[in-house]
C-alpha cells in the first residue's frame, strides 16, 4: 500500500536551525531517503522551494491567491511517497523522520495519508 507523507514545519522552526545544523539535517534526511530507496520502499521524495498558490472558487470564477489555501501556522515543506506492506510500516517510518528531532516542541511533524489507486480503492 502506498502513504503519502508531508512533512510540516513553520517559520519558528526553519528559522531556529543555523547553517550546521541544516547542514546535518539534510545529510540524516539524505541518509534516510537512501535506506528507503535501497529497501524499495521509497517511490517519490522531494523538498518544495516555495509558499503554494491556491486555487479556489469565488462566485463562478476560480480565484489564485498566494499561499496555502488554508491559513494556517505550519505548511507543507517537502513529502515522500512510501510503498509498504502495512499502515504499521508507514507509522514506523513517519516516526523515524530524522526531521521530527530538529522541531524541539516548535511545531511541525507528518502527516500520513493512505493513497487511493485510480479505482477508488486502497493502492
Amino acid at each position: 500500500m502506498k502513504y503519502l507523507m508531508l512533512i510540516y514545519g513553520n517559520d519558528e522552526v526553519w528559522n531556529s536551525v543555523d547553517a550546521d545544523m541544516f547542514a546535518k539535517l539534510v545529510g540524516e534526511v539524505d541518509a534516510f531517503n537512501a535506506d528507503l530507496r535501497e529497501s524499495g520502499e521509497l517511490v517519490d521524495s522531494q523538498g518544495l522551494i516555495d509558499r503554494p498558490r491556491a486555487v479556489r472558487v469565488v462566485g463562478d470564477a476560480p480565484v489564485v491567491t498566494d499561499g496555502p489555501y488554508l491559513e494556517a501556522k505550519e505548511y507543507v515543506g517537502s513529502y515522500f511517497v512510501v510503498d509498504v506492506d502495512s499502515e504499521q510500516r508507514a507509522m514506523q517510518i513517519a516516526q523515524s523522520y530524522p526531521a521530527l528531532r530538529y522541531s524541539r516542541g516548535l511545531g511541525g511533524g507528518i502527516e500520513v495519508w493512505p493513497l487511493m489507486n485510480q479505482g477508488g480503492g486502497d493502492l
